[in-house]
Formats: structure tokens, C-alpha cells, sequence
């Protein structure tokens, strides 16, 4: 209590509007005519089928070629996880084995207009074969296709892990890399290509598909597990090479057969209209809660915008450390719930506060004790909400998350994997608003109200009666 001042207040509202523009707004950097997004913003969120309309895509094998059931199925779990790694939750992937074609339904890009169904599908589609060769040589047919020749060091199979890494080079500079982990299979064969290949000047190529990425040369031998792939790489495309190691490779190489596009069921129109209702909700509520809780309802109005501003930026991608995800009708439900449970629990504060005053603690008393009295039962209906949402996100999620990974391996190996993405969207967005809702419903709130009673302590202002 002591440590918190009559600044703390003003310096907490600067960093929860700070993100909240950021959130919503998002940051680009100009460089001639070159536009990258720093932050996205909401204007480069994803809008689910349901919303926004989409895409329906067939696939099929390239030729004459005939694809098993096995293949098929193969496949069709494979482009679930490339969507779902890629942020598209909402989505839907089945496949027909008597015409042997695999059909994929996924909402419109952000911002994007007009269907251009070869860049759309390009990475669902790709073999996204990952081989490590001995040298450099290819052949190239009439048609200018490259095929490698090169005896094959390591495959795919041998990785057991790919992730996009920021590290220095040779020369101390940082630059993009996919950094691989191996299989033990996969460490030895790499220790033994290494150990005979170090100081002959004899490349190692790797490839994916017939297109090669880079082609170091080995200065000494490497014996531990792990492997990199380096190139003109920035986060983006290092990002996207490694979640295409690991979703895997496609068993067969194929092409678009056709496509169209999906009319939304609900509509933008419906969006508007549900942005409008929560804004005229969220302003009555505001005007309840600082009548009826006056400095702790002001408090509260602030910390639910730091809370709705927290779920924007989960769905954007804002967090470094996480993915963001398509926004969808059932997502939205989820941060309406979210911000539902962040209201009570500022009610339930609110209430103890009153309680603690009338009992004729003096206000800094009531605001502690309140506070503390009131976490026991907050933290009892969000633990709640949040085992809800890990199920969801587990039994519907992305097969390689670590949720998915949990429960797919225990309560739900029986039913095998899926990534219904309607349902993973409620999930996705009621888990983070019940995170976002600790840290500023509950302990960027406590600092607020601490921090206005070092102002002005009369009881009238948190609830209570001065007389």
C-alpha cells in the first residue's frame, strides 16, 4: 500500500491506453514503398465464414495419380494443421475417396477483396517435402522443372521440431533462421554427414520440394541435435518454413481442381450490429457501475477496457509468444462472456468494498481487505471458465498445440484429432478475456483504487457514508 502513489494511477490508465491504441489501431513502418505491419491492428484480423464469407477450394492429386484412402486422410489432417498454424481456425476440411479430392472451406484474408485461388491455396497445397543433400546437383527437364539429385542426407521424418530463431551469425549480426531438433535417428545420420563432409567444401543443400533454400558448407562436424536452416529469411518466412516442417509433408502433390466462393451466413451487416449493441451495453454498464460503485466503478470502466482491449490483441496476434486467430460469431460470445465475468468480478469488489465500510474500517482498510476477501471467489468462477476453455481449445485445436496434445493423448484419444474451428474460436477468445481480466480487473484495478485513495480517502466516494 505504501509503495503505491498518487502517479501510480495516472502511469497504470497511460500503459492500459497505450495498448488499448496500439490494440486497435496496430503499428506499420514506411520505408520507400514498402508498408510493414509492426502490430496488427483490428483492420488485419481474420473474419470467419460466418462473417465475412470465404472460399471453397477442391484439391487433387497432380496427374494421374491415385491417392489411397490412407493418403487422403493423410492430407486432410495435414491442411487442417497448416490452417490452424496459420491463424485460421474457422474452417472446414473433409475429403471424398471415390473422386479422390479433398475440398477446404476458410474465410477471405483480412482486407482481401477479390479471390486469386493460386496465392490462396499455394502453402495448403504445397508437398512442403523437407530433404538435407550431399552437394548441390539437380536436373532440369524440358519444362525447366528442377529435381534434386543429391543423395539424401536427412528428411522431415528425422525432425521432430522446427520454430523460427532470431540469432547472431558468423559475423555477430542477428538474423532469421528455422532452428530444427532432431530425432535421434535423424542426429545420427546428420553426425555421420557432417563428420565425413567437415573441411572438403562440399555443400549440404536443403531443399524443400525441388526448390533449394540454402546450401551451407560444413566447417566441422555437428553431433548434437539440432540443425539450422539459414537464408534470405525475415520472421515472416521463417515463421511459415517452420510450420510447414512441422504440419508434415503432403503424401502426394496436388493441384486446384476448382473453386468458388462462399456467400457469409450472418453477414458484416450482422458484425455492425453487434458492434453496436455492445457498444450501447458497455456505456450503460460503465454509467451503472460508477453510479452505484463510484471510484471503484470508474476503476472498473478502465480496467474492462484494458480487458477488451487485451482479447483484440490475442485475436490479432499482438503477443509475441502466441498466434492469433480468426474472429468469428462464437468468438465474439466468448469476449462478451469474458467481459461478463470481468463485471462481476468488479461488482463483487465493489460490494466488499461497501461492506468493509460499513463495518467502519477505515477506507484504505476496506479497499485491503476487500480486495482480498474478494479474489477467493473471483478466482472460483474464472478457473472455471478457464478449464471450459482448455477443453475446447484441446478437443478442437490444432493436433500439435499443447492443450490439443494433453487431452488428445488422455480423454480424448478414442475420437482421434480435429480442428473444428467454430468451437476452438469461443475457446480461444473466453480464455484470453479470462486472463486479461486478472490482470486488469483484478490487479491493475487494486493499484488504481489504492493509488485515488492516496487522493482523496471520504468514504462517500468508494461507497461507503461519510456521516
Amino acid at each position: 500500500m505504501k509503495k503505491i502513489g498518487k502517479s501510480t494511477f495516472c502511469i497504470v490508465v497511460a500503459l492500459i491506453a497505450l495498448f488499448a491504441v496500439s490494440s486497435v489501431l496496430g503499428l506499420d513502418k514506411i520505408y520507400a514503398d514498402k508498408t510493414t505491419t509492426l502490430i496488427k491492428g483490428v483492420d488485419d484480423i481474420r473474419l470467419g465464414i460466418d462473417i465475412k464469407g470465404g472460399v471453397d477450394v477442391t484439391f487433387a492429386p497432380d496427374g494421374d495419380y491415385d491417392a489411397d484412402k490412407t493418403q487422403l486422410d493423410a492430407a486432410t489432417e495435414i491442411i487442417k494443421t497448416r490452417l490452424t498454424t496459420l491463424g485460421i481456425n474457422d474452417n472446414e476440411v473433409y475429403s471424398d475417396e471415390k473422386s479422390d479430392r479433398i475440398i477446404v472451406r476458410f474465410p477471405w484474408q483480412a482486407g482481401e477483396d477479390s479471390f486469386d485461388p493460386e496465392a490462396a491455396v499455394k502453402e495448403l497445397g504445397e508437398m512442403a517435402q523437407l530433404t538435407f543433400r550431399e552437394g548441390t546437383d539437380s536436373e532440369t527437364d524440358d519444362d525447366g522443372n528442377v529435381t534434386p539429385t543429391g543423395e539424401i542426407i536427412l528428411q522431415g521424418a528425422d525432425v521432430t521440431n522446427a520454430k523460427a530463431a532470431y540469432i547472431p551469425n558468423d559475423d555477430g549480426d542477428l538474423e532469421w533462421v528455422v532452428a530444427l531438433t532432431l530425432s535421434a535417428e535423424g542426429q545420427s545420420k546428420f553426425t555421420e554427414a557432417t563428420s565425413r563432409l567437415a573441411g572438403t567444401g562440399t555443400a549440404i543443400s536443403i531443399w524443400m520440394d525441388n526448390t533449394m533454400i540454402s546450401a551451407p558448407t560444413v566447417s566441422k562436424a555437428i553431433t548434437g541435435n539440432e540443425a539450422q536452416i539459414t537464408g534470405n529469411f525475415d520472421n515472416e518466412s521463417a515463421k511459415k518454413l517452420a510450420d510447414q516442417i512441422n504440419s508434415g509433408a503432403l503424401p502426394f502433390k496436388m493441384i486446384t481442381s476448382s473453386f468458388k466462393t462462399i456467400s457469409p451466413t450472418m453477414g458484416e451487416g450482422s458484425l455492425d450490429a453487434i458492434l453496436l449493441a455492445a457498444i450501447i451495453a458497455f456505456a450503460l454498464i460503465a454509467v451503472y457501475m460508477i453510479v452505484l460503485y463510484r471510484v471503484p466503478g470508474f476503476v472498473a470502466v478502465i480496467a474492462l477496457c484494458g480487458q477488451i482491449a487485451g482479447s483484440i490483441a490475442a485475436v490479432t496476434g499482438w503477443f509475441g509468444f502466441m498466434s492469433g486467430s480468426t474472429l468469428t460469431i462464437p468468438g465474439i460470445a466468448g469476449i462478451i462472456l469474458a467481459v461478463g465475468m470481468g463485471v462481476d468480478a468488479n461488482i463483487i469488489t465493489g460490494e466488499r468494498i461497501k461492506e468493509e465500510l460499513r463495518s467502519g474500517k477505515t477506507t484504505e482498510s476496506a479497499i485491503k481487505v476487500a480486495y482480498k476477501r474478494a479474489f477467493s471467489a473471483i478466482l472460483d468462477g474464472n478457473v472455471t471458465n478457464v478449464i471450459i476453455a482448455i477443453i475446447l481449445m484441446g478437443a478442437f485445436g490444432v493436433p500439435s498445440s499443447f492443450f490439443s496434445k494433453i487431452l488428445n493423448h488422455t480423454i480424448f484419444a478414442m475420437f482421434g484429432a480435429t480442428t473444428e474451428g467454430v468451437v476452438y474460436s469461443i475457446g480461444f477468445t473466453l480464455l484470453a478475456g479470462v486472463i486479461c481480466n486478472f490482470i486488469f480487473g483484478v490487479f491493475a484495478s487494486r493499484i488504481m483504487v489504492t493509488s485515488l485513495c492516496k487522493w482523496s480517502n471520504k468514504k462517500a466516494l468508494y461507497g461507503g457514508d461519510d456521516k
